[in-house]
């Protein structure tokens, strides 16, 4: 029975060991610069999330890379522009439209019509082989009547 209530204890006391990431701010517009950047940058480790979703290490340790940033002075754009530099245009959510990232961006359009063209082509393409096939199917039965006729 101790073992039971120690086991119980033990699990009821899981939560009290999560740790809660805090990171104070005097200046507002410095709080609302770092959640926008937390959101817009890509964790890398998970790559489905951004670092504010996720609890890899190496989220955590760019959250606080980002917050000491700004703690220093540095604008959003000096902190994308680092973090761009560092680990490239795929840390970034939504990355700049420009000649390197042009396949992120125009990648799903091009496949999406290069699945239409193709399935446009096999329909064509099944309709004519299947109305082809038919024709010779006549072609036989017109072959088939002829012979009939000419031995009558």
């Amino acid at each position: 029975m101790n073992k039971v209530i120690t086991l119980v204890l033990c699990l009821l006391a899981l939560p009290g060991w999560a740790v809660v990431e805090y990171h104070p701010f005097e200046d507002p517009n410095k709080e609302q610069a770092y959640q926008t950047l937390i959101s817009e940058l890509r964790c890398l480790v998970c790559q489905n999330q951004t670092i504010a979703d996720s609890n890899a290490d190496l989220a955590k340790d760019l959250r606080q890379q980002v917050y000491d940033m700004l703690q220093q002075g540095k604008s959003q754009q000096d902190v994308v522009d680092f973090m761009t530099r560092r680990y490239g245009d795929f840390v970034m959510y939504r990355p700049a439209l420009t000649m390197k990232t042009g396949l992120l961006w125009l990648g799903p359009i091009a496949f999406l019509l290069i699945g239409i063209v193709t399935v446009v082509l096999l329909t064509r393409h099944k309709k004519a082989a299947a109305q082809t096939a038919l024709n010779s199917q006549q072609q036989t039965r017109l072959n088939e009547l002829l012979q009939q006729g000419e031995e009558d």
